[in-house]
């Protein structure tokens, strides 16, 4: 592995990546929830002794999606009959253990990861993520606070949103939305039901013609005009422009989308090139370093990169030269996402 004050030879970009291995590997992470009913709201006749639902739920799925089979579950072993004719699932809506509203809009491995770094403190000791542990989730059956969710708790309201991101990844990715807006209702409606359904080659046959085809092995480049900013595309990576055999590859799109979750902090947005001015790839030491200076230095002296802090993308601590391309192609949400969350480690001192 190359350090962080070197760049690799030019044929070790040569290596090609499997795109759909890891695009699969991402796929499938799931992560623990355990799901508890308030108490209060349990209608009466109640089996209180099982009011508590454990559940191993896709990364790429959403909170809407897991009412009905938490619904069948109460039915089943819960509510009594009576209960069950009148509980209403449109009515339903979670918090954080800590009493925190969840955002419907956010793919379960983003709540997940971003309740990870947000209660707990790595130890700098430790070079591992956070272990798993089931996050705990309070399910109301009554009363959502419409007025604090930003969307209504419904899993149409979460479609919505999903193919609201689509379309904004879309014109970052590409610098317009012509690959979204020309799918066909039904493959716009079959992205959906890939995430519903958890179909992998469902979701990616529609889903192939609007992100990067190639296999995202690393280009090798002649340097850019020193006049060529961090955030400024290269020239070839307009895809209208036909720059070469890699015009739809993962280097020759205009910004891979990307966010930053920081603890109980905001969320941050900025450009992120695939190439940089000097011709090589972007790397995520290289992005974080440009975004996040203060918590992840320029100039390490040796590797690990994160003194301070460690990034997480799909649960993965990934290290510092990973390319910003290869993670967009390969580990990005189904939304076209990368979301980074940013954990701060224990003991360093600084605090976010």
């Amino acid at each position: 592995m190359a350090t962080y004050n070197s760049r690799p030879s030019p044929s070790a970009f040569t290596t090609p990546a499997s795109t759909t291995l890891f695009r699969r590997l991402t796929w499938e992470g799931t992560v623990p929830l355990e799901i508890r009913v308030d108490a209060k709201e349990l209608p009466a006749n109640s089996d209180r002794g099982l009011e508590c639902y454990y559940i191993q739920a896709p990364r790429v799925s959403y909170l809407p999606l897991l009412v009905p089979e938490i619904k069948k579950f109460l039915t089943d072993v819960v509510f009594d009959e009576a209960a069950a004719r009148i509980v209403k699932e449109e009515d339903w809506w979670f918090e954080s253990e800590e009493g925190a509203l969840l955002k419907w809009h956010w793919p379960l491995g983003l709540i997940y990861d971003n309740h990870i770094i947000s209660a707990s403190i790595r130890p700098t000791s430790s070079n591992a993520a956070p272990q798993s542990v089931p996050l705990q989730l309070i399910l109301h059956l009554a009363s959502p606070p419409t007025d604090k969710l930003l969307l209504s708790p419904t899993a149409e309201a979460c479609k919505q949103a999903f193919m609201g991101q689509m379309k904004e990844a879309d014109f970052i990715r590409w610098g317009n939305t012509k690959r979204m807006t020309g799918l066909r209702k039904a493959e716009q409606d079959g992205l959906w039901e890939g995430i519903k359904e958890h179909n992998f080659d469902g979701y990616w046959r529609v889903a192939s013609k609007v992100t990067p085809t190639n296999t995202p092995s690393r280009p090798q480049s002649p340097p850019l005009p020193s006049s060529t900013s961090l955030h400024t595309r290269p020239p070839s990576a307009d895809p209208n422009t036909g720059g070469g055999p890699d015009r739809d590859g993962a280097y020759s799109i205009r910004n891979i989308p990307v966010r930053l979750y920081l603890p109980e902090g905001p969320v941050i947005q900025d450009n992120c090139p695939p190439m940089l001015s000097d011709g090589n790839p972007n790397t995520l030491h290289d992005f974080l370093s440009t975004t996040l200076s203060k918590l992840f230095p320029p100039s390490p002296s040796d590797p690990p990169f994160h003194d301070l802090a460690y990034p997480l993308v799909q649960g993965v601590e990934v290290p510092g030269d990973a390319d910003m391309a290869w993670l967009g192609a390969c580990m990005a949400g189904a939304d076209g996402w990368v979301n980074i969350c940013i954990g701060i480690i224990k003991d360093s001192g600084t605090r976010f």
